[in-house]
């Protein structure tokens, strides 16, 4: 199945929002490193998330751990560096796509060990640097959904 990884996530409001798009399409979140902001039971009742029990959540202290966790997965990284855009992409059942940090992205060494494997989502106003998090990841997530058949009524 597609999952979806965050690393190192800023602000809650866009981690909310990718979580409940996990929910919905039954996508697996991973969290990677610190989030800058709390994820406890208490947290997360108090900002009204009510869908959170149907967030598959997994939580990896770094990408090294991410990796172990999933070890027949391909790993893909979303970055606004990249020249090759997500829709020439084939996506596999056993993706896992990778999201750096909202005011970074993805640190330049996991990009360049990675470079066959980055992505990013073309725009055409080269004056807006990058979409927001939230919706990047949508975006991604349904290309990838549909490509594996995902999305297919029965």
């Amino acid at each position: 199945m597609i999952r979806v990884a965050l690393v190192e996530p800023e602000i809650p409001p866009n981690t909310g929002s990718i979580a409940r798009l996990c929910a919905a399409m039954r996508v697996p979140l991973h969290i990677v490193g610190a989030a800058g902001f709390r994820l406890d039971d208490r947290a997360v009742r108090r900002a009204g998330l009510d869908y959170w029990p149907e967030v598959t959540l997994h939580r990896h202290h770094d990408l090294p751990s991410l990796y172990g966790f999933l070890p027949a997965a391909r790993f893909l990284y979303l970055t606004t560096k990249s020249r090759r855009s997500y829709s020439d992409w084939v996506f596999a059942e056993d993706d896992c796509l990778i999201f750096g940090r909202e005011t970074a992205g993805l640190p330049e060494d996991v990009l360049r060990e990675n470079w066959d494997r980055c992505l990013t989502i073309p725009m055409l106003n080269p004056k807006v640097r990058s979409l927001n998090l939230a919706m990047s990841v949508g975006i991604v997530v349904y290309e990838a959904l549909i490509q594996t058949g995902a999305l297919r009524q029965p």
